[in-house]
């Protein structure tokens, strides 16, 4: 009995690595101003995060290092989801780029050895962290005399089961921006080459507890990401006055097999992401987005669809942004929304002059 919770954690843990569904924490998003536009970032990133999005889009981040940093908390603040990312200029508009993402639950107890078959013993109670991390290199460049960039991240995954599993991966991003005038589009690969995760079991932690409990003791393998499209566009309107208006889409494709998006196929299966930003002037802004669409049936076998909508704000003092989401991953309960905080700190010459200067 005293068993269960722990087995229950490690079993729903490991038998989660083992679906189609591999990685699926890459598949959230980063950044509070994305999350309030429904995600659609293809071709509307402008910040560090584009090593997230779009990994061609970092050409459009200022020349100066820029970074970012976002905390959101879910199902009631038990899961942590923290990103930080860092943008760096090169010459002629070449960027690179570093991002890294963790999303886990922390202090879990350990009972497996609370009770020996004789007694219970508080002392053998431990804790562990079960936590998703990712780390990206990225670099963009434009195509010479061209309005044309081109990008890619190399992904480092590390996944950790407390004391009972962990698992190595690699992967890469390619990336495609477009932009003239107020128009910009954009094109990513994710895990082009098929990403996998290279799993190792230490059976020693759980196996007696296994065997006592009729589990099936699992073995040390590989699962694999397959890749996923997405394609966006975007246009900057009214930018010569102090309100700009800037609407943007994009269209995520599975190559997985169906999920139940707004277009399910197989292998192919695709979503919707929309979303716009009003902005005054370059201090102010206001966001709506939409994502997730959904298909389901009435209890009367009508069809109907469904979406998350989501909403946000975003304000900058001299070169700190902050930006604030409200975004609703999981259903339209309302306990099920989550608050997303974002920064971004420029590093401008001007700032970095001010803080080292003799005079402060």
């Amino acid at each position: 009995m005293h068993y269960r919770g722990a087995i229950y954690l490690i079993c729903a843990s490991l038998l989660w690595g083992q679906v189609k569904y591999s990685n699926e924490f890459l598949k959230i998003g980063v950044g509070a101003r994305a999350a309030a536009m429904g995600n659609a970032q293809a071709a509307s990133v402008n910040d560090a995060t584009a090593s997230y999005w779009n990994p061609a889009a970092l050409v459009t981040v200022p020349d100066y290092p820029q970074v970012a940093l976002m905390h959101s908390e879910y199902f009631a603040s038990v899961a942590k989801y923290d990103y930080g990312a860092l943008s760096i200029p090169l010459r002629e508009q070449r960027k690179l780029g570093l991002g890294f993402i963790r999303l886990g639950i922390d202090d879990i107890p350990n009972t497996l050895r609370f009770y020996d078959g004789n007694t219970y013993d508080f002392s053998r109670i431990t804790k562990f962290s079960v936590a998703d991390m990712a780390l990206f290199f990225s670099y963009a460049q434009p195509l010479k005399d061209t309005s044309l960039s081109i990008g890619g991240s190399i992904k480092v995954i590390h996944r950790l089961l407390g004391p009972f599993a962990t698992a190595w991966g690699f992967g890469a991003d390619l990336g495609l921006f477009y932009r003239r005038g107020g128009w910009r589009a954009g094109m990513v690969l994710y895990d082009a080459t098929s990403t996998f995760n290279a799993w190792t079991f230490n059976t020693e932690a759980f196996e007696e507890t296994f065997l006592l409990t009729g589990n099936v003791i699992p073995q040390n393998s590989i699962e694999w990401t397959r890749p996923s499209l997405r394609a966006g566009a975007s246009v900057l309107l009214w930018k010569e006055k102090r309100l700009s208006l800037l609407p943007t889409a994009d269209v995520v494709v599975f190559m997985d097999g169906p999920r139940n998006t707004l277009l399910r196929g197989r292998p192919f299966s695709a979503d919707l992401c929309v979303g716009a930003e009003i902005r005054y002037q370059q201090w102010a802004a206001f966001r709506l987005g939409m994502s997730n669409f959904q298909q389901f049936r009435r209890w009367d076998g009508r069809p109907y669809l469904t979406f998350y909508p989501t909403a946000g704000l975003g304000i900058k003092v001299w070169y700190v942004g902050i930006d604030y989401a409200l975004a609703n991953f999981t259903g339209f309960s309302q306990g099920l929304y989550s608050h997303l905080i974002s920064l971004r700190l420029d590093l401008h010459p001007e700032l970095t002059r001010r803080l080292f200067s003799k005079g402060g």
